[in-house]
């Protein structure tokens, strides 16, 4: 049975066979609601790809525990590097499309304004919105046994999308990703288009991409595809492109 997974901050300072400590919300989720103690082991992750499992000696108050490194392993960055940008679905399909953006391992998820999304996010609004993101993410990084926890950013138009990934990441001409646009009517199929090192993968709204929006994408250098004779839901597109890659590349 595989350990359960809290989230540290970070993880750098730990060493194999020293005591190791950590407090606050995921701690007492461990010593508290789960009511672990001295013996059992765990693991931990920071997001940045290292997994550490601690042999508990101590806890103390409802939000801390000590414990023994037993072992450190920090997992090698998956190629290629797949980003999600998702279309800002109605919220009570929000959370999930990251939910299970973040389960297929997406390295990166991008909150997109596209011009057709229901959901607004303004100026106000955009930090919560982020913020329950990234929750979703942290969640179902630990659900699923990630080392590695996708950020989530944004929102971003649909211009500034282009003007971020045409011009290669960081305005690196020689960087510029593979843009992928999921699109029902299309008749290129994901199996069949190369694919580089870095990966944009686009998944419009509820009512799809607009012919407007896509002529711009397209224009931009990105590739409409589709995954297949359904046409799926916003929440769980990604989810299903993501494992098409995995199953093309070194990812799976």
């Amino acid at each position: 049975m595989s350990l359960p997974v809290f989230i540290h901050p970070d993880l750098s300072a730990a060493r194999t066979g020293e005591a190791f400590s950590f407090s606050g919300p995921e701690a007492r989720h461990a010593v508290t609601v789960k009511r672990m103690g001295e013996g059992e082991r765990l693991e931990l992750i920071d997001g940045t790809g290292i997994r550490l499992t601690l042999t508990i000696t101590d806890t103390s108050g409802k939000d801390f525990l000590e414990g023994t490194v037993e072992s450190i392993v920090t997992a090698p960055e998956p190629t290629p590097r797949v980003t999600v940008v998702q279309a800002i679905p109605k919220s009570e399909r929000a959370e999930l499309a990251v939910d299970l953006a973040t389960q297929a391992g997406a390295d990166e998820i991008i909150a997109w304004q596209a011009d057709r999304c229901v959901a607004k996010w303004d100026g106000k609004k955009a930090p919560k919105a982020v913020a329950k993101w990234q929750a979703a993410a942290d969640s179902a990084a630990k659900q699923s046994r990630r080392t590695r926890i996708p950020q989530v950013r944004g929102p971003l138009t649909t211009p500034q999308l282009l003007q971020e990934f045409s011009g290669g990441r960081g305005g690196d001409p020689s960087g510029v990703p593979t843009l992928l646009v999921l699109h029902e009517e299309v008749t290129a199929s994901i199996k069949d288009v190369p694919l580089t090192e870095d990966v944009v993968l686009l998944v419009g709204p509820e009512g799809g991409i607009g012919d407007a929006e896509l002529a711009r994408l397209k224009e931009a250098g990105a590739t409409p595809i589709k995954l297949g004779p359904e046409v799926l839901r916003t929440a769980s597109a990604a989810m299903v492109a993501l494992a098409a890659i995995g199953m093309r590349t070194e990812r799976w």
